[in-house]
């Protein structure tokens, strides 16, 4: 079993004839990810990469069946395409896009409350990574051959903080179940929360790493669920210990406005929830292979 994407899902691409599009779509089905298809207005009828191109995402899901739709549409038009895909039916969308307007992210949050929770459409992003189950799909644009299928769940808002905590793993032996990018923005779909969720009710996930950064409530919430739910350790790093409150550090959500949101403070509510702290970067395999011995021997 996997989290939101696997051997089974069927992708389509949003901007697959665009240069980023065409590009990552290339390397996706290159991993061997079930892409069924792309959506361009204008381009229907022809082909790239093998897979037929249409011009919208309704046609595509009526033709290919797809449930899975990843983003690479400019910012401009990017909710629009998000929108499109929850009113086609599309399962799971995953919106690469870097800086789409607050604005727009917050008319697509309120476009989606009108389907019911069983049936809205969940989405990663925008300005993430993705989401890849190794060796079965990869809906994103993180480099596959650094994940070694396994039982580590991994959810962070920094695509390349996922890639380092994925890559020690492989070296380390430890494989990861799905690694999900959740992205940086003020708003976006899933959160940390959200994921947690998942991977708690995942049979295949033994313990879940991390990734937060300052900025925003979403840590202290995933750690109270963690503390009352979750019967899995959890593992985390906070980036930004030394960012001075008030500035924006890379992602656009990564501002401290509050208390709460720097990542001392971050911290500290992890802490006080029995979350594992990861204390620098080049301590995710080492943390994850202390936590899975303690589990080993609570076991015995």
């Amino acid at each position: 079993m996997s989290v939101l994407v696997n051997k089974n899902s069927k992708i389509i691409v949003q901007g697959i004839t665009g240069k980023i599009g065409s590009f990552h779509a290339e390397d996706m089905i290159r991993y061997g990810s079930p892409v069924v298809g792309g959506v361009t207005p204008g381009k229907g009828g022809t082909e790239i990469h093998g897979k037929p191109v249409f011009n919208t995402v309704k046609e595509a899901v009526d033709a290919t069946g797809a449930d899975v739709s990843i983003v690479f549409v400019p910012p401009p038009f990017a909710a629009d395409s998000i929108m499109e895909a929850a009113d086609a039916g599309i399962k799971v969308a995953v919106c690469i896009t870097d800086g789409i307007p607050t604005q727009d992210m917050m008319r697509v949050k309120r476009y989606m409350k009108r389907y019911k929770a069983e049936n809205r459409m969940r989405l990663l992003g925008p300005n993430c990574a993705g989401i890849i189950t190794p060796g079965e799909a990869l809906v994103g644009i993180m480099p596959g051959h650094i994940y070694l299928p396994g039982r580590i769940g991994i959810v962070g808002r920094s695509g390349t903080l996922g890639y380092e905590a994925a890559s020690q793993l492989k070296e380390l032996g430890i494989g990861v179940s799905t690694s999900v990018g959740i992205g940086g923005d003020p708003i976006n779909g899933c959160s940390h929360r959200d994921v947690l969720e998942l991977f708690e009710n995942d049979p295949d996930t033994d313990a879940v790493i991390m990734i937060g950064e300052i900025g925003g409530p979403q840590e202290a919430e995933a750690g109270a669920y963690a503390r009352d739910h979750m019967t899995k350790p959890v593992c985390a790093y906070i980036a930004g210990l030394s960012a001075p409150k008030g500035r924006k550090m890379g992602h656009a959500g990564a501002i401290v406005s509050a208390f709460g949101e720097s990542a001392a403070e971050k911290v500290e509510i992890l802490k006080g929830c029995g979350v594992t702290i990861v204390p620098t970067p080049a301590e995710f395999g080492s943390t994850v292979q202390k936590m899975l011995a303690g589990m080993k021997v609570a076991a015995e």
